[in-house]
C-alpha cells in the first residue's frame, strides 16, 4: 500500500486508474508537458552550445566572442558559421570545389537556424525565444511547437536561399522567431484573446528588419509567412480530424519548401 493524502492506496488500483484516465491535452491537441517548456529550454541550450563551438572553432582568430564588431560581440563569421550558414553558391576558384546549397550542401537550410554571428545576435534571439516559446509550447504542446519552430526556421532559410545573393551567407534563429511572432498572433485570435499587444512588437521588428543593414529581409519575412501558415493549420484544424489535418498541413509546407529549393538549385547550377 502507498500513503496518500487520505488513507492508503493500492498500487494496482492506482495503475489501473491511470490507464483508464485520458491524458490531459491542450486545446490544440498537444500534450500538457508543454507547460514545462522543455522544448524551448532545449532549443536555447542547443543554440548556446553551438555558439560556444563557434567561438572554439575560431580559436586563435579575431572572433573571440563569435563575431568581429564590438570586441567580437556582433557580426563577423567563424569557421563554424562558414560551414553551416545559408549560402546559395560560392565558387572560390577553378581548382576549388564550389560551396553552398546549390553545390549539394542542403544541410545549411537546417543548421543556419542554430548558428549566430556573435553573442549579441545570440542573446537577442534567445530572449525572444524564451518569451515566445514558453507561451506557445504551453498552448500547442511540445511536439506541435517543435514542428512550428523547425518549419518556420526552414521556411525563412529557404526564402533567404531563393531571394538573397548566391554568395551571401545568412544565419540565425530569427527566421524561426519571426514565425513564432506570427503564430502567436494567429493562435491568440483563434482563442478569442486580445492581440493588441502583439501587433506593435511585430511591427517594430519588421521596421528593424528593413532599416538595419545586414539583416536578411527575405529570411525574416519567409519565416513569418511560413510560421503563419503552419500556425493556421495547427489552430484551425477540425477537432474530429485534428492530428491528421495538422500533420498534413506540415507535410504540404515541407513539400512546397523542398520544391522551391530544387527549383532555385536548378537555376543556380544552370546559370
Amino acid at each position: 500500500m502507498r500513503d496518500a493524502s487520505v488513507g492508503h492506496q493500492c498500487p494496482e488500483c492506482v495503475a489501473e486508474g491511470r490507464r483508464a484516465t485520458r491524458p490531459v491535452r491542450t486545446v490544440f491537441g498537444g500534450g500538457a508537458a508543454g507547460r514545462e517548456g522543455y522544448v524551448t529550454k532545449a532549443l536555447i541550450g542547443i543554440n548556446v552550445l553551438l555558439m560556444l563551438l563557434s567561438i572554439y572553432s575560431d580559436r586563435g582568430g579575431d572572433s573571440v566572442a563569435g563575431g568581429s564588431g564590438f570586441g567580437g560581440l556582433l557580426g563577423g563569421s567563424t569557421p563554424l558559421t562558414n560551414w553551416g550558414a545559408v549560402l546559395g553558391l560560392f565558387q572560390p576558384g577553378p581548382l576549388s570545389p564550389a560551396e553552398g546549397v546549390a553545390a549539394g550542401e542542403f544541410y545549411r537550410l537546417f543548421t543556419a537556424m542554430f548558428l549566430h554571428y556573435g553573442l549579441i545576435h545570440l542573446a537577442m534571439n534567445m530572449w525572444a525565444l524564451w518569451v515566445l516559446g514558453r507561451s506557445l509550447e504551453a498552448t500547442l504542446g511540445p511536439l506541435r511547437f517543435l514542428a512550428l519552430y523547425l518549419i518556420a526556421g526552414l521556411g525563412g532559410n529557404v526564402a533567404a536561399y531563393l531571394f538573397s545573393r548566391p554568395d551571401a551567407a545568412t544565419a540565425g534563429a530569427s527566421t524561426a522567431i519571426f514565425g513564432l511572432f506570427a503564430a502567436l498572433f494567429i493562435i491568440m485570435r483563434r482563442l478569442g484573446r486580445d492581440t493588441s499587444a502583439v501587433i506593435p512588437i511585430l511591427v517594430i521588428n519588421l521596421i528593424f528588419t528593413f532599416a538595419v543593414p545586414g539583416i536578411s529581409i527575405a529570411g525574416h519575412l519567409g519565416g513569418m509567412v511560413t510560421g503563419a501558415v503552419m500556425a493556421f493549420a495547427l489552430a484551425y484544424a477540425p477537432r474530429s480530424r485534428r492530428t491528421l489535418v495538422q500533420f498534413a498541413g506540415g507535410a504540404l509546407i515541407g513539400v512546397a519548401l523542398i520544391g522551391l529549393t530544387l527549383l532555385r538549385t536548378a537555376s543556380l547550377v544552370a546559370g
